[in-house]
């Protein structure tokens, strides 16, 4: 079996203490990180080409951190003034308590949700005459329409930023004996930079089922699947992998 001696997450650098490190030290192997992909905001021309005017919404669904940035970045553009009477969805309360950085969070009308999309279900049931807007990047998953359409709201997506790959020239792909990915974006920016890239003896390891389609499609062999019931994270999963090969 071949050892692994080199590895390349498609992610930024995490902070000091991070599980990747771990594995690094103990399995004596270099672990570098490079964002594939970014996120650009749209600009307010473009909100308007999509015939979006914030003053007509009385509720706001946020699914990311991303989305409530970009939500007020535009607002401030537009010079629009987030009421007071705004009502807040949010996927989780992760994303809820980062409103805090926009809004003064006590007295606002804020719900969020367990985890996944699916369970803001009953607060659309709870709160069903607002007017909804979604800001959201240019891929939505299936999910929130799903969701949305069921929950008999009135509601709106908007645009509001993009996921764009990110310029690699200056990585050598094939130093590398196994990269990992974490969304279908990041395996069509390995495509957009290295068009010439032949897999060969590279190890691929991936996070979710739509990234693993992505990578199928692509015509990749995938060597690593996470989540699974034995290793939820893509660290426990990398660990667990390496000490195999390396036994």
């Amino acid at each position: 079996m071949m050892r692994i001696k080199s590895i390349l997450v498609s992610q930024p650098a995490p902070s000091e203490s991070s599980p990747y490190l771990d594995i690094a030290k103990k399995e004596k192997i270099k672990i570098d990180f490079r964002p594939f992909i970014h996120v650009e905001g749209v600009d307010n021309k473009e909100l308007r080409t999509q015939k979006i005017d914030l003053t007509q919404y009385t509720g706001i669904i946020f699914t990311s951190k991303n989305a409530i940035d970009h939500y007020f970045r535009l607002a401030e553009e537009l010079r629009f003034a987030v009421p007071d009477t705004m009502r807040y969805i949010c996927q989780s309360e992760a994303i809820a308590n980062y409103l805090q950085k926009h809004i003064v969070y006590r007295k606002r009308k804020i719900s969020f949700g367990e985890k996944n999309f699916s369970d803001l279900a009953p607060l659309f049931k709870k709160f069903p005459t607002e007017k909804y807007l979604l800001p959201s990047s240019d891929v939505l998953s299936p999910d929130i329409s799903k969701t949305m359409d069921s929950a008999n709201v009135d509601w709106t997506r908007a645009i509001m930023y993009r996921t764009v790959c990110s310029d690699l020239t200056d990585v050598n792909i094939k130093e590398y004996d196994m990269l990992i990915f974490f969304s279908p974006q990041g395996i069509k920016s390995l495509q957009q930079n290295f068009p010439d890239f032949q897999q060969d003896e590279t190890k691929i390891g991936v996070f979710g089922n739509t990234t693993l389609a992505a990578a199928e499609e692509a015509s990749l062999r995938v060597d690593l699947m996470a989540p699974t019931k034995e290793t939820p994270s893509m660290t426990m999963a990398l660990e667990k992998y390496v000490k195999s090969l390396h036994k």
